[in-house]
């Protein structure tokens, strides 16, 4: 019975996989079946458990699009040591709503050369001092029975100069050289070199490093970030298998870092070529035969039209969710010049594409904030310059700016460029930190803290909170006294979790109380209400002002309009609706939305009845 469940799942796209796999390695036959056994191997090896949730979600297939769906990201050291301690601490998460736990980097990678855990040495073990396999496993099936999906970074377009694949290459083995892009000399790199973008000019400009011994290698990233070579079949077999073996500790959801990167071609920017496309259905159908109850999770970096295909289409689909990095770059854009004019744009950019498309929402996450807004359309609207524009918010959001009550830290700082990335906690960069112990100025943070968490809310797709976001921790400046940290301005936010902090989330007189209640209330209204269903009509409204911004969501006969303030001034918004309206928030009920009265930085969350 067992064997026939593969065969069954198999024989659904063994037609499809065996021609993309033979179109991708010129009819590689022997690689192909080496393929298959590996993913029949691995189907094996799928404990019963995970193969009982497997049938259940085969069951449900839309299980992961409900509405109460929360997702938290964290850094396991930060928040509780180790992944024993966050075993330990699964109350305080479901506490916070959470269903989706998303763990940063955790696999073996060395200290000092690993960018925050992005140059895995081995895929198959854990960095030691946050446990063992084991551990992993142990919390993958805590989280199981706790009703809690755990997400996990599969680092697919290099490894770590440390991996055993890339000591054998070093030393000349030709089969481990051939699974990367090793050359003799700088003929071939530099003719790369003139179509391939850096990815960090200024801290690891190039996209090729010179070893010791006068080899070159690629190194789209960081030095020791070796790219891999998936013209390779060996490469894309035995990554598969790494992935599946994460699967197989329980892993319910695998993001795909850097995926737009992984086929190289020379004469082209070597992003998003139709060969990463093969790779990524191959991969979701391998997922579909071996652990169809497991998620991928691209990680793909532009705006939502440009990253529709990495969804595949319905016939046949990629990636089943993928980040919605440009709104959230937007939203901020928007709290620093409380124009709503570009979200705006932007929202009904998302709104136009088809509801099967999820996306991850967030205001922040461990990365930094890049600015690629839409500047042509910012030029033609408003004459906007994009050097100048940029160095405006990075001003603003660092506190330069008079009278700006943020505070952050640039990131990848070039002067020369004027092209500066953002770092800081959602909490310091509204303005909590500013406050210190200001009340009036305190209770403006809070205010557009959570009317910042309502609008992401307020968006179809998964929340996902940045830990220590449901409590307001502020930056963390001690990342410059850290000799291994202190040249990453990101580790601002990603300091240790302020568990004096958590202890203050009953107290509603504390501003810790008061993020952390009103944040659960959102999402307890959010998965309460039909309106938020992925499966509603959504639309961008005129508010009749530019400071506000104006969302209607419709499912059947209900009616939701989200208003949300992004400047500091009380406003007046008039959109064109008649009929009673319950705030949900707060209770208040109104006739008519043609004279609704918004505090600073405020929202509203209107129910039609």
């Amino acid at each position: 019975m067992r064997t026939s469940m593969f065969d069954r799942r198999l024989s659904r796209h063994y037609d499809e996989l065996k021609w993309l796999y033979c179109e991708l390695y010129h009819n590689d036959e022997e690689a192909f079946r080496a393929f298959l056994a590996m993913l029949k191997n691995a189907w094996r090896e799928r404990k019963k458990p995970l193969r009982d949730q497997d049938a259940k979600r085969e069951a449900d297939p839309d299980w992961y699009r409900r509405r109460d769906l929360l997702g938290m990201m964290l850094y396991v050291d930060a928040f509780a040591g180790d992944l024993n301690g966050v075993r330990g601490k699964l109350d305080y998460i479901r506490e916070c709503g959470v269903n989706y736990l998303h763990l940063m980097p955790l696999l073996e990678s060395p200290k000092g050369r690993s960018d925050g855990g992005y140059a895995v040495s081995d895929f198959r073990r854990v960095q030691p001092e946050l446990g063992t396999m084991e551990d992993l496993e142990a919390l993958g099936g805590a989280c199981r029975r706790a009703g809690i999906s755990l997400c996990l970074d599969f680092v697919m377009n290099h490894t770590s100069e440390d991996h055993p694949w890339a000591r054998r290459a070093r030393a000349g083995d030709p089969e481990f050289r051939d699974r990367y892009f090793f050359y003799d000399s700088w003929d071939i790199p530099r003719e790369f070199e003139k179509t391939v973008p850096q990815v960090f000019p200024t801290t690891a400009p190039g996209s090729f490093t010179q070893l010791e011994d006068g080899q070159i290698v690629m190194t789209n990233f960081y030095p020791y970030q070796w790219d891999l070579n998936y013209a390779n079949p060996a490469v894309f077999n035995d990554m598969t298998e790494n992935l599946l073996f994460l699967a197989n500790r329980g892993i319910d959801v695998i993001r795909l870092d850097a995926i737009p990167y992984i086929w190289k071609e020379l004469g082209t920017p070597c992003r998003n070529l139709p060969q990463v496309h093969t790779i990524s259905r191959m991969l979701r159908m391998a997922v579909e035969i071996v652990c169809p109850s497991v998620l991928l999770l691209g990680e793909v970096v532009m705006e939502p039209a440009k990253v529709a295909p990495y969804f595949g289409t319905p016939e046949k689909p990629e990636c089943h969710m993928l980040y919605n990095v440009t709104t959230m770059a937007t939203t901020w854009h928007t709290l620093a010049t409380g124009d709503v004019s570009l979200l705006r744009r932007q929202t009904e950019a998302v709104c136009a594409l088809p509801k099967e498309f999820l996306f991850l929402n967030y205001l922040r996450c461990h990365d930094d904030i890049g600015w690629g807004l839409d500047y042509p359309w910012l030029r033609r609207r408003s004459g906007t310059d994009e050097t100048a524009h940029k160095k405006y918010l990075n001003d603003y959001f660092t506190g330069r700016w008079p009278g700006s009550p943020s505070r952050g830290e640039l990131y990848n700082d070039d002067p020369r460029l004027g092209d500066a990335r953002l770092c800081g906690t959602t909490a310091s960069l509204c303005g909590m930190e500013a406050a210190e112990d200001n009340p009036f100025l305190l209770e403006r943070a809070v205010a557009c803290d959570l009317t910042l968490h309502a609008w992401m809310l307020s968006q179809s797709g998964i929340p996902v909170v940045y830990s220590g976001d449901e409590v307001g921790r502020l930056n963390d400046w001690t990342y410059r006294e850290d000799p291994d940290r202190r040249e990453d301005s990101r580790y601002i936010h990603r300091g240790k979790f302020q568990w004096d902090l958590a202890a203050l989330r009953t107290d509603g007189g504390t501003p810790q109380g008061k993020l952390f209640q009103g944040l659960r209330r959102l999402e307890a209204l959010r998965a309460a209400e039909p309106c938020f269903d992925g499966g509603a009509d959504v639309s961008v409204e005129d508010s009749g002002d530019s400071r506000v911004l104006a969302v209607c969501r419709r499912l059947g006969d209900r009616e939701l309009v989200c208003l949300f303030n992004f400047s500091g001034e009380f406003v007046r918004a008039h959109v064109n609706r008649d009929g009673t309206y319950t705030e949900l928030m707060y209770g208040a009920r109104r006739e008519g939305l043609r004279d609704v009265e918004l505090w600073p930085n405020g929202f509203a969350w209107l129910l039609r009845e």
